[in-house]
C-alpha cells in the first residue's frame, strides 16, 4: 500500500501550472506552462506500477487538468460574459436615450413636406398601415386571452378537422369560448381562403422573380468562365495624322448640375484631365443652380480651366424646366453640337479617370449600330457607414450581373444617366431628351432600343462617384428611381407594342424589364413579407411555408452579395434592409403607375463631396497652377464667403427624422412575432423579430449619417 499512498500524494501536487495575465477586467489571457508528466513520478523499480500508470494515462487521454485551473478559467470566462452583458445593457440604454431624443425632437417625415411624395397618397398609405397595426394589437390581446384559457394552436394542430372539433358547440364552456370558437370558424371559412389565395399568388411571383435572378447569375458565371467581354477594334496608326495616330473623333462632354457646390470642383477637374486631343473635345458645364453663390463659384472654376487651356464652356439656365432632361435638351440645341459625333455625360459627383474616353469611344469604330457605351460605377465612400455598404452590395449586383448579362446577350439595358458615351445620331433618331418623366436616362434608352440601336456595357471601365450617406437622401433617390419607370411604362407601352422588333425583344421589354423587375419585385416584397406574413400569424389557417420566409430569400441574398464578396458579413442586414426599403419602393411604384403627382417631382440627391486621396492630390496641384493665372484676392474672397455660409449652416440645428410608416410597420411585425410564439412557429418568429427590429432602426433614422 505504500507505493499507492505515495502515488496519491504525488498526484495531489501535480497538474499544469497556469499564469493568468489581467491588464484590465475585459482583457485577460492565460498561458499554460509545461508541467511534469506522469512518467516523472514513476518508480523505475516497479514495472507493474509503471504499466498501470501508463494505462491510466492513456485512458484519460493525456495529462490531467488541475481543478483549480479549471475553476480559474471558468471564473474568468464568467467575468468576461458579465462584461458582455454589461456592454449589451449599456447599448440598450444608449438606444433608449436615442429614441427619447428622437421623440423629443418632434421631427417626423410628416412634419415637413417631402417633395418626392404626394401628401394625400402618403397619408392614405400610412392610414392603411396604422389600421393593420391596431388590428394586430387587438387580435394579439384576444389570442393571448384565448391561450390562457387553453386554446393552444401549435403547428401540428393547424388542421381544419381538428379546428372544427375544437369549435364544437358541445365543448364550449363559457361566453369567451363561444366568441372565440365563432372567431375560429370565421377564420376558417371566410378569411383564410382569400388570404391563402393571395399568399399563393405572391409566392408564385416570388418564385418567378427568383428564377429570373438565378438565370442572370448563371449568365454572369458563363461570362466569367468564357472570358466574354466587348473588345474594341485595334487602331491602325496614321503617321500623317496630327493626333499621333489612332481613333480620335469629335467628343462633346456634358456635366449637368444643380446647386452642386460640394462636388463641382472634383468633376470639372476630372473631365478637364481627360486624355483626349484638345482640338477634338469640348466640355459643357450645364448649370441649373438657383443659388447665386454657387453660380459664381462654378463660373470662377470654369474660367480657371479656360486659362489653363481647357476647351470648356459654361451654360446657365435661369428657368429650370424639365429638370435634367430639359438641361441636356437645351445644351444639345446649341449650333456647334453638329460638329461633334459623340457625347459623354457625367453627373456632378462623377470623376472619370483620364483614360475614360480612350477605353470607351474606340468601341464605336466600324460599329455603326452601336448607340451607347456604358461604364461601371465605383464608389469612394462605400465603407463610410452601414447604409453605404448595403448600397454597394445592391449596385455591385446591378452592374456586374444585370447590366453585364443584358449587354452581352441582349445588347440592351437601362442607361444609368451618367458615365456613358452616346452616339449623337442615336439620340437624334430616337427623339432626343424628353421631359415627360424623371427617368430621362431610361426613357432615351428604351426609345433608342426600339429604333434598333445596340448598347455595350464595359464592366472593367469604372467611373468614381459617391453614394448617399443619409437615409433621407437615399429614400428620396429610391422614390424617384422606382416611380419614374412605372410612369415611363404607361407612356411607352403603346410604342413597344407597335415597334418593328422581334416578339422576344417585346417580351423582354414589357415583362422582364418593366413588369418583373420594376413592378412585381417591390409589390411582392412589401405585400408578402410586410403584410401577408403578419396576417398569417393571426389567421394561422393560411400558411406561409418556411422556405419562402427563410431559405429562398437567404439564397437570393447570397447570390446578390457574390459580386461584392467583401460585404459577405453584411448578408443578413442586407436581406432585412431590402425588405425594409420595400415600403418606399412600393409607395413610389404606386405613385408612378397611377400618375399620383409625386412621380413628377425631382429632388437632387444630397452629396458630401468625398473624394479619393489621388483625386485630392490632383486637385491640390491644379489649384496651385490656377493661383498663378488667377487673382488671389478673388479666391480669398470666395473662400471667406464659403466659410461664412458654413458657419450659418452650423447654427441651424439639424434633426434626424422619425419615419412614421417604418415605425408603424416595426410595431406590426413585432406584434406578429409575439403572436407567432403562441403557435410555436420558430422560423417565422425569428424573421418577424429581426425584420421588426430592422424597421425600428430605420424608422428612428439610426442607419446612415447621424446628426449630433
Amino acid at each position: 500500500m505504500a507505493p499507492s499512498f505515495d502515488w496519491w500524494g504525488k498526484e495531489s501536487h501535480r497538474g499544469t501550472p497556469v499564469v493568468v495575465k489581467m491588464e484590465n477586467p475585459n482583457n485577460w489571457s492565460m498561458v499554460e506552462l509545461e508541467g511534469p508528466s506522469e512518467d516523472d513520478f514513476l518508480y523505475p523499480e516497479d514495472d507493474d506500477l509503471s504499466s498501470m500508470r501508463q494505462q491510466r494515462r492513456l485512458e484519460k487521454g493525456g495529462r490531467n487538468k488541475n481543478a483549480k485551473q479549471l475553476t480559474w478559467v471558468l471564473l474568468l470566462k464568467a467575468h468576461k460574459a458579465a462584461g458582455c452583458l454589461t456592454s449589451i445593457a449599456s447599448a440598450l440604454v444608449s438606444l433608449a436615450s436615442v429614441v427619447r431624443r428622437r421623440v423629443a425632437s418632434g421631427r417626423t417625415d410628416t412634419t415637413d413636406t417631402i417633395a418626392s411624395e404626394n401628401p394625400r397618397v402618403k397619408s392614405r398609405f400610412y392610414t392603411c398601415i396604422k389600421v393593420f397595426l391596431w388590428l394586430s394589437i387587438l387580435l394579439l390581446g384576444f389570442e393571448m386571452a384565448a391561450y390562457a384559457k387553453g386554446w393552444h394552436f401549435g403547428a401540428p394542430d393547424l388542421q381544419l378537422q381538428y379546428l372544427y372539433t375544437l369549435t364544437n358547440p358541445l365543448s364550449v364552456k363559457d361566453l369567451f369560448d363561444a366568441i372565440y370558437s365563432k372567431w375560429v370558424l370565421i377564420r376558417v371559412d371566410y378569411l383564410a381562403p382569400p388570404l391563402q389565395l393571395l399568399t399563393n399568388a405572391c409566392i408564385l411571383l416570388f418564385l418567378i422573380q427568383s428564377v429570373d435572378r438565378l438565370v442572370l447569375c448563371l449568365g454572369c458565371l458563363w461570362i466569367r468562365l468564357k472570358g466574354i467581354k466587348p473588345t474594341a477594334k485595334e487602331d491602325s496608326v496614321d503617321l500623317e495624322s496630327g493626333d499621333g495616330g489612332g481613333y480620335f473623333p469629335m467628343v462633346l462632354v456634358q456635366i449637368p448640375m444643380c446647386n452642386e457646390k460640394e462636388v463641382y470642383q472634383q468633376s470639372i477637374a476630372a473631365v478637364c484631365n481627360l486624355d483626349w486631343p484638345k482640338s477634338k473635345i469640348l466640355i459643357q458645364i450645364l448649370d441649373d443652380s438657383d443659388d447665386s453663390m454657387t453660380v459664381s463659384l462654378i463660373k470662377e472654376e470654369v474660367q480657371k480651366w479656360q486659362q489653363e487651356g481647357a476647351n470648356i464652356v459654361y451654360r446657365h439656365r435661369v428657368i429650370r424646366e424639365g429638370y435634367k432632361a430639359g438641361n441636356l435638351k437645351s445644351a444639345m440645341n446649341c449650333s456647334y453640337v453638329k460638329d461633334y459625333e459623340f457625347v459623354a455625360i457625367f453627373d456632378a459627383d462623377f470623376q472619370p479617370y483620364p483614360d475614360f474616353l480612350k477605353r470607351t469611344v474606340p468601341h464605336f469604330k466600324d460599329n455603326e449600330e452601336l448607340g451607347l457605351v456604358q461604364a461601371r460605377w465605383s464608389f469612394v465612400n462605400k465603407d463610410e457607414n452601414l447604409l453605404t455598404r448595403l448600397q454597394n452590395v445592391n449596385l455591385a449586383f446591378h452592374f456586374e450581373v444585370e447590366q453585364q448579362v443584358n449587354g452581352i446577350f441582349l445588347n440592351f439595358f437601362g442607361f444609368n444617366g451618367t458615365a456613358g458615351v452616346w452616339r449623337i445620331k442615336a439620340l437624334e433618331e430616337s427623339g432626343g431628351w424628353l421631359e415627360r418623366t424623371t427617368v430621362e436616362d431610361m426613357d432615351i434608352a428604351v426609345r433608342a432600343h426600339l429604333h434598333g440601336w445596340k448598347f455595350i456595357f464595359l464592366n472593367d471601365v469604372e467611373c468614381q462617384c459617391e453614394l448617399p450617406e443619409s437615409y433621407e437622401a437615399y429614400r428620396k433617390q429610391q422614390h424617384r428611381w422606382h416611380s419614374g419607370p412605372m410612369q415611363l411604362f404607361r407612356l411607352c407601352l403603346p410604342d413597344v407594342i407597335k415597334a418593328k422588333i422581334s416578339f422576344w425583344k417585346k417580351f423582354n421589354m414589357i415583362f422582364l424589364f418593366f413588369l418583373l423587375r420594376k413592378l412585381i419585385l417591390p409589390f411582392y416584397s412589401f405585400t408578402l413579407f410586410c403584410i401577408i406574413l403578419p396576417m398569417t400569424m393571426f389567421i394561422p389557417e393560411a400558411t406561409l411555408p418556411s422556405w419562402v420566409v427563410c431559405y429562398v430569400p437567404a439564397t437570393m441574398s447570397f447570390l446578390n452579395i457574390l459580386p461584392a464578396p467583401k460585404s459577405f458579413p453584411f448578408i443578413v442586414p442586407y436581406l432585412l434592409f431590402e425588405n425594409t426599403m420595400s415600403v418606399t419602393k412600393f409607395n413610389a411604384m404606386i405613385s408612378g403607375l397611377f400618375q399620383l403627382g409625386s412621380a413628377y417631382e425631382w429632388v437632387v440627391t444630397k452629396k458630401s463631396g468625398r473624394s479619393s486621396e489621388g483625386d485630392l492630390v490632383s486637385l491640390v496641384e491644379k489649384e496651385l497652377k490656377h493661383q498663378r493665372g488667377a487673382s488671389v484676392p478673388d479666391l480669398d474672397e470666395m473662400r471667406e464667403e464659403i466659410k461664412q455660409q458654413e458657419q450659418k449652416a452650423r447654427k441651424k440645428k439639424k434633426h434626424n427624422r422619425i419615419y412614421t410608416k417604418e415605425l408603424a410597420l416595426a410595431f406590426l411585425l413585432l406584434t406578429a412575432s409575439v403572436r407567432s410564439l403562441l403557435s410555436a412557429q420558430g422560423i417565422h418568429f425569428y424573421f418577424l423579430l429581426f425584420q421588426g427590429v430592422s424597421f425600428l432602426l430605420v424608422g428612428l433614422d439610426l442607419i446612415g449619417e447621424q446628426v449630433d
